[in-house]
């Protein structure tokens, strides 16, 4: 894998690590799903359009 570096607002950090804590995950990891998940949307949401 590789690694990254992103910078947080502070509320923003706080938020995931209370779902991290509330899913016994690391932050890292509920991090990782979140963006997973943002691009599969992102890419349903281009394919739309390009079938427009």
């Amino acid at each position: 894998m590789i690694a990254f570096t992103i910078l947080l607002d502070e509320a923003a950090a706080d938020f995931y690590e209370r779902v991290a804590e509330a899913a016994d995950r690391t932050v890292e990891t509920v991090l990782a799903d979140s963006l997973f998940k943002l691009a599969g949307e992102l890419s349903l949401e281009a394919l739309a359009r390009r079938a427009e």
